[in-house]
């Protein structure tokens, strides 16, 4: 059902230049989105590392919140206290773990949807202790004339989700972290249930329970509780290693659309719907027993971390929406589907 742009990758690697002269892109994905004005806009998560002088050497980027500089660390590849078995995390004996990339957020923007304009310069990067390995995978939701940007932090402390508001992205109020570390794929719903809001959340830690989707309310959008779960992962199916909300959730006739994620315990990841009542959200109507859309073209089966499609926002059309993912960990890609083509898929 689902059809792939043309023009796929939007935005590529060599799209983008670095932020600095020593460090090399190493992806351009997983883009928050929105309308603004006449022009559609995405937050574009950039993945960048410090070019490896030594090769004996693994820089690790990270942010000082004295210097307010972002430093190198440098590790030895042959120090047994450390395994470089992962591309994207280095994992210490003692404890304390390491990115090999830090992310920050670009705006781009575009007039068509498919040939985008990417700034030059971080948006919203690396700023406090919160947020000293990079911050990464942001969410627009749009609730009046104010745009509300929620994105993963990630330090020594863990994964927080902070929350900004702007009404030009150029200038932004900081509401602080939202949700506690390890905390993410939160996205707030466009306009309140009754008189509270609700965002979709996926606590990432358990000693018991999967990676699941939660739902919490909130009269302000800053301080968050009521927490439950809205859906599980389940065995036997694409989702059934971990699962989180991707993009913003809308209302329709039939009540809330979500397009979620899912992975396999192989961490290939897919896109699916999920219908929820209108007024009581975290009560599932329906759920999409086959992904939306899979890992099939070359861009989204190789990259910087293949097999995946993971998506952050959408822009509906009409009828159409139009899900902007990232693939690979590599590039930013759009495809469009139809809701009737959605209600088709649920059995709705």
């Amino acid at each position: 059902m689902i059809r792939r742009c043309e023009q796929n990758p939007l935005i590529k690697v060599s799209d983008v230049k670095p932020s600095r002269p020593d460090f090399v892109i190493l992806g351009t994905f997983n883009a928050g989105t929105a309308v603004f004005g006449k022009k559609k806009i995405l937050l574009v998560r950039v993945a960048e590392k410090p070019v490896a002088a030594d090769p004996e050497k693994v820089p690790v980027p990270i942010f000082n919140c004295t210097t307010k500089q972002i430093e190198v660390l440098l590790l030895d590849r042959t120090d047994p206290a450390y395994d470089f078995s992962d591309p994207r995390v280095i994992h210490s004996k003692n404890g304390q773990n390491y990115l090999t990339s830090i992310s920050h957020i670009r705006y781009a923007e575009s007039d068509d949807g498919i040939h985008f304009t990417v700034s030059d310069q971080p948006l919203i990067a690396a700023f406090d202790e919160y947020s000293a390995f990079g911050v990464e995978d942001a969410r627009i939701t749009q609730i009046e004339d104010t745009y509300y940007v929620n994105f993963s932090a990630a330090s020594n402390y863990g994964i927080v989700t902070r929350l900004l508001s702007t009404k030009d992205f150029k200038t932004f109020e900081d509401l602080g972290n939202i949700f506690h570390p390890d905390n993410k794929d939160i996205t707030v719903f466009p306009e309140k249930v009754g008189n509270l809001y609700y965002a979709f959340h996926r606590p990432s830690t358990s000693e018991y329970g999967a990676p699941n989707l939660w739902i919490a309310s909130s009269p302000d959008l800053v301080h968050w509780g009521d927490n439950r779960v809205v859906a599980a992962v389940r065995p036997d199916h694409w989702d059934n290693g971990r699962m989180g909300a991707s993009c913003v959730p809308f209302l329709t006739e039939k009540g809330w659309l979500e397009i979620y994620h899912g992975a396999t315990k192989e961490n290939r990841y897919c896109l699916g719907a999920m219908l929820l009542k209108a007024d009581e959200p975290w009560k599932v109507l329906a759920r999409s027993e086959k992904p939306l859309i899979e890992p099939e073209a070359p861009y989204e089966l190789d990259g910087f971390f293949g097999n995946v499609v993971f998506a952050c926002g959408l822009i509906r059309e009409g009828d159409r929406l139009d899900i902007y993912y990232g693939a690979s960990d590599d590039s930013v890609c759009m495809a469009s589907i139809t809701i009737q083509e959605i209600w088709d898929l649920l059995g709705v």
